[in-house]
């Protein structure tokens, strides 16, 4: 009995420290993207099986996975919801919104340039809904209660692979006007005017999101194997990835010391991403290099589809789902690690 009554006690002390987080609000790309894309003209979209076939009731929402993702997990660590919907999602409304929401957009990224690519949503427009959306919130539960929500909600942001991969190293704009460490500066100015016009807005608890080691994505290594690099890592990407966080880990840093009450954390993927890659066995996974989707080798949104008859049949074997997307399982292990090590420090 004694022992029931401790694991009660250890029980409440989590459930009320969950209680200090009132919402999740989430930023960003594909990687935390609940459904956003499905509202507007893109080719970009992952609303048909076999995506979400391992979500509540099998339903494609939207989500890049076969599953959750991060910000779903995170919710749920904080005592909240075990999903986070999209702002854009006519399933949902205000009532829904403010335990939490998300406005990310698959393709998109820091620079503006880098949603013009696939016609997502720009994260300029992002914080346009995200005014909306307080709007919206104060109107339903009055100035004060919204505002103690808009201040004690944990805001999360991940972006930046789709401005390298899909933007820099593929169309010639950016690289005739940067290079590659100007380029990264370049984001970085933005990624600090955006996390100082959101603290103007009210927010407080920042986790600003770091890339993966993104020359490790299963498109890239396909690749690599056909210009010769035998479907290894490409490794000039992942030293981009690395320098990249870098900077973004000094920007909050300063940032902490400039915006007086602000809580700003740094969650950083790669480390343990690139650990899942390189020693799959030690996760549980068994194929790190291709994705389970399709042939796994460069097939994401409209060629991973449920005709396709090479899927496989148990996504928790895959570190990757699709070419550029994480499994469930993969998006479980790692918003684990960065609860445990960053994200709980908001509390």
């Amino acid at each position: 009995m004694g022992l029931f009554i401790l694991f009660a006690i250890i029980f409440m002390q989590i459930y009320n420290a969950g209680a200090n987080v009132p919402a999740v609000i989430v930023f960003g790309d594909s990687s935390v993207d609940a459904g956003n894309n499905n509202q507007i003209q893109t080719v970009l979209k992952s609303n048909f099986r076999p995506y979400g076939r391992d979500f509540f009731g099998g339903k494609a929402t939207g989500r890049f996975s076969n599953g959750r993702v991060p910000p779903d997990f995170i919710s749920e660590y904080f005592g909240l919801r075990p999903y986070v919907p999209a702002y854009l999602d006519p399933a949902y409304n205000i009532s829904d919104f403010a335990t939490g929401v998300c406005f990310a957009s698959a393709g998109t990224g820091y620079d503006n340039a880098t949603s013009d690519v696939l016609s997502v949503i720009p994260l300029w427009k992002e914080v346009e809904y995200y005014k909306e959306y307080q709007k919206k919130l104060r109107e339903h539960l009055g100035v004060e209660k919204a505002n103690t929500i808009l201040s004690e909600a944990v805001y999360l942001t991940s972006m930046g692979t789709n401005d390298f991969l899909e933007n820099y190293y593929t169309l010639p704009n950016r690289r005739s006007q940067y290079n590659i460490n100007q380029y990264q500066d370049y984001l970085i100015t933005i990624a600090e005017s955006f996390i100082k016009e959101l603290y103007g807005l009210g927010a407080r608890k920042i986790s600003l999101g770091g890339l993966p080691p993104m020359g490790c994505l299963p498109l890239e290594r396909t690749t690599g194997f056909m210009t010769g690099n035998g479907g290894m890592c490409n490794d000039d990407y992942n030293k981009v990835a690395m320098t990249f966080n870098g900077k973004l880990s000094g920007l909050v840093k300063r940032l902490n010391g400039e915006l007086s009450g602000s809580k700003i954390v740094f969650s950083n993927p790669y480390p343990l991403l690139d650990q899942i890659v390189q020693k799959p066995s030690s996760f549980g996974f068994e194929s790190a290099s291709v994705a389970c989707c399709s042939t796994g080798l460069f097939e994401m949104g409209y060629m991973c589809n449920q005709y396709n008859p090479f899927t496989c049949s148990n996504a928790n074997t895959y570190v990757f789902w699709d070419s550029f997307h994480p499994t469930e399982k993969t998006n479980h292990i790692i918003s684990q690690h960065l609860f445990k090590t960053v994200l709980s420090t908001l509390l």
